[in-house]
């Protein structure tokens, strides 16, 4: 079964212009042609494409099917005739980063911003995962690095430390948590909380403690940014958890106290994964070695 670019381009115009005559002209091929090259498709899957009519044809359900294939092949072609073009013009490589919300929202960044300036060369695409997908993909092949929470298996993958990552509690001043010392997790469960917008990675690793408790977090508003809850938190909206470098660099702005939050699942650390070190492409170990650094 041998199909090759002009026979799926070919059987894509005939499809929409609902004539065979219609798609040779488009195609700028002879009719002849054109009737020939879709009889020896049908011919090669053993099954008509086409029901053919004095006014035009219609796609059997075969013909629907294959030309759902078809756009989905040519489709791809135009994804990657634009990467290579991308390299015509001097682009010599792309790496596929994920990362967890915490390091997004601080250092992340601003590292790969000295990076790129340094790499006009090389292009990163970035992307906010949980720290459980970002290993799944990794080991799957999907990403080249992954920056991750260490609260979770790593498997077999080859991993780097970067920091520590541990979650506090923010609260106004004057609350009565603030004297505390460390706040354990469940304690918050029946408190109003300010959180991060739905579909956060960070966010959704809070729910999965909460509902491993039997209980679920109660939120009075979720924002974009740990900036914009800590000016909630502030006004007096509720509390938040987040990490502790998000929370003293929004402190160093805001009025805010910061609790350690005392679970041994808080005390984290990050992590720089890699599934293969030396399998990487050259421009991906050069990024993997200056987020190291």
């Amino acid at each position: 079964m041998r199909f090759d670019l002009f026979d799926l381009r070919l059987f894509l115009h005939v499809a929409e212009a609902a004539s065979i005559t219609r798609g040779a002209a488009r195609s700028h091929i002879a009719l002849a042609a054109a009737s020939t090259r879709i009889r020896r498709m049908e011919e090669a899957l053993a099954t008509p494409l086409l029901e053919r009519g004095r006014r035009g044809v219609r796609l059997t359900a075969a013909g629907e099917a294959f030309l759902h294939h078809a756009r989905i092949v040519l489709h791809q072609l135009e994804h990657m005739r634009g990467d290579l073009a991308a390299y015509a013009r001097g682009l010599k490589g792309r790496v596929r980063v994920l990362s967890n919300t915490a390091a997004l929202a601080d250092f992340l960044p601003e590292r790969l911003a000295a990076f790129l300036k340094a790499h006009p060369r090389i292009d990163v695409d970035l992307e906010e995962r949980p720290s459980q997908r970002i290993v799944q993909a990794l080991a799957e092949g999907t990403a080249e690095i992954g920056v991750v929470a260490d609260t979770i298996d790593l498997g077999a993958l080859e991993a780097f430390f970067l920091r520590e990552d541990p979650l506090v509690v923010v609260m106004p001043e004057g609350h009565a948590f603030a004297a505390r010392r460390r706040i354990a997790f469940r304690e918050l469960l029946g408190e109003d909380l300010v959180g991060l917008s739905e579909g956060s990675a960070f966010q959704d690793h809070l729910a999965q403690h909460a509902a491993q408790a039997g209980r679920h977090l109660r939120f009075r508003i979720r924002l974009g940014s740990f900036e914009a809850v800590c000016r909630m938190v502030a006004d007096g909206v509720g509390l938040a958890v987040m990490p502790r470098a998000a929370a003293s660099r929004c402190a160093a702005a805001t009025a805010l106290e910061r609790v350690p939050l005392g679970d041994a699942w808080a005390r984290r650390r990050l992590f720089l994964c890699v599934r293969r070190l030396g399998e990487l492409p050259p421009h991906a170990r050069q990024l993997v070695d200056f987020l190291k650094s």
